[in-house]
């Protein structure tokens, strides 16, 4: 899979509209933000693929409102501060409609008031934070977020009977230290301890010293609600020091990064996500089998499916809206209602948020594998 195809290429983009007979405007432009490259380029990249699968899909059947979808993506590199930049560059160059992304929620947090500010709906494919949809009124989202996640999670650990579940939260990320308050209320709540709480930052390798202190505090299992690189080494440090309890986390886990830095280390961990690819249901196993034609063979994973969902969603909008006006597209967003889509029914919330049930996965033989799922 070569990414490099992923950059945003104005000649390669000038071609396809002369190609196609389309002048720019009679084309629809849908900005994108992703991290395509960095720390965290597997979550980025999995949602462009999937958010592009849509868009070449709905171009094919006709575009929408008789025009075709132009999506336009900008590279975040996994930098802070680069989305905001991004969305600026999206929204006053290019002048698109809306706007898809980001996957992490501390990247969405700072798209989401450029977008709010111009009147420009965004739709997050991933992003869990209750932050980002309290941004305001043109901000929505396509995924469960971290409270109904913290809960299912807690409840997880309940059933497997830990009673001592220690976190490990990296204070630099909006998600990780959102999914852990949600998690850690839930599960003292309903009578389980945290007997330590340790912390990290973005981009940190040692973790030696969190974990000594969560063995020595005699915790059944540790909850880690980061992102898969740094889950991975925490799980190969804690075995070790020979911290061999459970390891468990949330969305932000899935990645063939996880198994590969992880290895054997990663064995029995835990995650939740958003949806399963071995679901019979139909929509999705359609959407596999796009997906794979599309991307040599590559299995979807919940990013993908999310990011696929995101630009359908729109186009729905749209088209029900029948046009792009900024106030219109935002208000048929807000109607949306048990749209059938990949990561299941989706419906739009006041709070423009999406209700749907969580999968969980396990690690088995160097394999994610399906667990059960959770309905909220």
């Amino acid at each position: 899979m070569n990414h490099l195809l992923f950059r945003r290429i104005y000649p390669l983009a000038a071609f396809w509209l002369a190609a196609s007979g389309l002048r720019a405007q009679d084309t629809i432009k849908v900005g994108e933000v992703a991290s395509l490259t960095g720390k965290e380029a597997t979550f980025g990249q999995s949602s462009h693929e999937g958010t592009l699968l849509a868009i070449e899909t709905l171009n094919a059947a006709g575009g929408v409102l008789g025009k075709k979808l132009e999506l336009l993506t900008e590279d975040n590199q996994t930098k802070a501060g680069e989305s905001a930049t991004a969305a600026r560059k999206l929204i006053s160059r290019d002048k698109v409609v809306a706007l898809l992304g980001e996957v992490a929620s501390g990247r969405s947090l700072e798209m989401a008031p450029v977008a709010q500010a111009a009147k420009i709906p965004m739709v997050s494919p991933a992003s869990t934070n209750p932050k980002v949809t309290e941004t305001g009124s043109y901000i929505f989202r396509v995924c469960f977020i971290d409270p109904f996640q913290g809960t299912v999670m807690a409840k997880f650990a309940a059933e497997r009977g830990w009673k001592r579940v220690a976190t490990l939260t990296s204070i630099s990320s909006a998600y990780s230290v959102g999914l852990g308050n949600y998690f850690k209320a839930t599960f003292t709540t309903a009578g389980g301890v945290i007997p330590a709480e340790q912390k990290y930052a973005e981009g940190d390798k040692d973790f030696h010293a969190q974990l000594t202190a969560i063995k020595a505090a005699g915790a059944d299992a540790v909850f880690v609600p980061g992102y898969y690189t740094e889950a991975a080494l925490i799980c190969k440090q804690a075995r070790e020091l020979g911290l061999n309890v459970p390891c468990f986390g949330g969305d932000g886990w899935e990645s063939q990064t996880l198994l590969e830095i992880g290895g054997t280390a990663v064995e029995g961990v835990y995650y939740s996500t958003h949806y399963a690819s071995g679901d019979p249901a139909p929509v999705v196993q359609n959407f596999v089998k796009a997906f794979k034609a599309r991307w040599n063979g590559e299995t979807p994973d919940a990013m993908a499916a999310l990011g696929y969902d995101s630009a359908m969603v729109l186009a729905d909008a749209i088209t029900r809206a029948g046009t792009t006006d900024g106030a219109k597209l935002r208000a048929a967003l807000a109607a949306t209602k048990d749209y059938p889509g990949v990561t299941g029914k989706t419906s739009i919330d006041a709070q423009r948020n999406a209700t749907k049930a969580a999968a969980i996965f396990t690690v088995k033989d160097g394999k994610f594998v399906f667990v059960e799922s959770i309905a909220p």
